[in-house]
């Protein structure tokens, strides 16, 4: 294969330039799906009493978010493949982007009522899916806008992008939909309209801000052949490119099955983290985005200060430290639950427990997030950026289920929310145990792989 030049990518060491900033725009966009859409304001409103009740209702989502999690394992590793050799990398990113944005709109059609569950479910899985397919070129294009001396610090900046602007987009949703400063139709909350209406406002929001990528960083070049190699035909050059990569640089291999199952738990950390201080914590819809305001701001200093520290003593102990503060908090936030302790005379309320063990869940998640990106931009052969996160998010979404299932399975074993924590823990415990004997970036050979 032909690679990719060095014109083409624009690498930089700087931080603060027209293509990082346009390409952490898609991330700031983003955070509507993220934060508002899948974790602190939608997916609460389909797991409350209206769709049938929490236990019920968030059992259903997570057998849902496991479904998609399987699709987007069979399929966006050829996505990403075909997109670098098409050279259609920002093509698919858009398309994907656009999709998205569809799927999210159609949500303002799941009114309040229990035989909309599914409706809704399928809505949020679907676009799981397209999101995870334009996240493959996304984080491909990484590649392309900085060198490995700051891709740590551009993919960091990237994370916290989208951290600050999941702020943002929470506080237009507090103050315009969930408790409005003033009297408009949006803040009509019969039928839901209100929360129905921030689906569509999340839409909108995403859209606009993944279009400046879309201008300011390059279309890779196509490569040879590119129409020569059939969709069936992709698989077969996929498998034989996994054993070369396997043969010729084995760690490589063990970080994409490592960070698979450690990235599934920091997933569901946002999945059900509004959901349980809902359901479990007692928490109204505005305190959980007064929360996921706090908390998106503790993650965007995160994930600026794990950049920080990756490009200075490299992605994987970033990784295994905030794994470890993870687990920890989340340990926390299971044992002490919504009960009410007395501490040296003075009382450590459920609330209490949440906010400060539920902030330090998100001081972890950023820094995980934006190293494992790294990480994986700094073994990735030049010119098949796209194919390596397609794997990256084939490889995460071939266990994706885990997280989501186990989160069900607890739940329906227990009788009670709380205790779906544990099938989180013990993801994000089984990851750190698989990321311990792979080797740091610096230390492993670079694959070789082979062309169609």
């Amino acid at each position: 294969m032909q690679p990719m030049s060095t014109a083409s990518r624009k690498p930089t060491a700087r931080l603060l330039t027209k293509p990082v900033l346009a390409w952490a725009s898609w991330d700031w966009g983003s955070a509507a799906f993220n934060a508002v859409m899948t974790t602190f304001v939608f997916t609460v409103y389909l797991t409350s009493d209206a769709f049938g009740g929490e236990t019920y209702a968030s059992e259903v989502l997570g057998w849902g978010l496991a479904v998609a999690g399987l699709l987007i394992a069979l399929l966006a590793p050829v996505t990403g493949q075909r997109s670098d050799v098409g050279g259609r990398r920002k093509l698919w990113l858009g398309v994907n982007s656009l999709v998205v944005a569809l799927l999210t709109a159609m949500c303002f059609f799941v009114f309040p009522r229990p035989e909309l569950l599914i409706f809704g479910v399928a809505l949020i899985a679907a676009a799981n899916i397209f999101f995870e397919f334009a996240g493959v070129n996304y984080n491909a294009m990484l590649a392309q806008i900085s060198t490995p001396h700051s891709v740590g610090r551009i993919s960091g900046f990237g994370w916290a992008m989208g951290y600050v602007g999941g702020i943002v987009a929470l506080i237009i949703v507090l103050i315009a939909f969930v408790q409005p400063v003033v009297d408009w139709f949006g803040s009509n909350t019969a039928d839901g309209l209100n929360i129905r209406l921030v689906a569509v406002f999340s839409a909108l929001w995403f859209l606009a801000f993944a279009l400046p990528v879309m201008f300011a960083v390059p279309e890779i070049p196509r490569q040879e052949r590119a129409d020569k190699l059939g969709f069936l035909a992709s698989y077969e050059l996929l498998f034989r490119r996994i054993k070369a990569i396997y043969r010729t640089s084995p760690h490589t291999i063990f970080f994409l099955l490592a960070s698979a199952i450690f990235r599934d738990g920091l997933a569901a950390v946002f999945t059900f983290g509004g959901i349980i201080a809902a359901g479990t914590f007692g928490f109204e819809l505005s305190e959980v985005i007064l929360f996921a305001i706090v908390g998106n701001v503790i993650a965007a200093i995160g994930a600026v200060i794990g950049g920080f520290f990756d490009d200075r003593v490299g992605p994987k102990l970033v990784i295994i430290v905030s794994l470890i503060g993870l687990l920890i908090a989340g340990t926390a936030v299971l044992v002490l639950g919504a009960s009410t302790y007395e501490v040296f005379g003075v009382q450590w309320t459920g609330d209490t427990t949440f906010w400060v063990f539920g902030l330090m869940l998100t001081l972890f998640v950023g820094p995980a997030q934006a190293s494992s990106r790294a990480y994986l931009a700094r073994l990735s052969p030049r010119g098949e950026e796209g194919e390596m996160f397609g794997l990256y998010a084939t490889t995460g979404r071939a266990v994706s289920f885990l997280a989501p299932a186990l989160f069900s399975l607890f739940i329906g074993i227990y009788g009670e929310q709380r205790f779906g924590i544990i099938g989180i823990l013990v993801v994000l415990f089984a990851g750190l145990l698989v990321l311990l004997p792979v080797k740091p970036p610096a230390k492993v050979a670079p694959a070789v792989v082979p062309a169609p």
